[in-house]
């Protein structure tokens, strides 16, 4: 599993490009402190308290393409299930400090992404 990047995946890095296009700025793959704990968003909009997350269908159980493998369901169910529930502990923490949380899978065009983004970022 060394092999998967935390960070700098090619549907985020195509998500960066197309907000740098839009001339956003932001930061990326910044730590932040919370009164829950610690969060990673894959993009951060500091002043407009937004965060970003570019989730993986497989390791994030997507609806429509997360499946969980047929060889070692003892281990993957769990494990998969285990990722959903720490992103919903992260996204209730931001929330609580009065962050907004977006959360895009993998498939969604980074250029129908980052039109979102805009439009969340500007309404702030």
């Amino acid at each position: 599993m060394k092999a998967n990047r935390r960070s700098n995946t090619a549907p985020e890095l195509a998500l960066r490009s197309e907000l740098q296009r839009l001339g956003l700025r932001f930061r990326k793959d910044l730590p932040l402190k919370l009164s829950g704990g610690r969060v990673r968003p894959d993009v951060v909009f500091t002043r407009a308290k937004v965060a970003i997350f570019v989730d993986g269908c497989f390791w994030h159980q997507c609806p429509d393409h997360g499946l969980i493998p047929k060889a070692n369901r003892g281990y993957w169910g769990p494990k998969l299930a285990g990722n959903v529930e720490r992103d919903r502990r992260n996204d209730a923490a931001l929330i609580e400090d009065g962050w907004r949380v977006i959360r895009f899978f993998e498939h969604v065009p980074a250029p129908e992404a980052a039109k979102m983004v805009r439009k969340v970022v500007a309404g702030n």
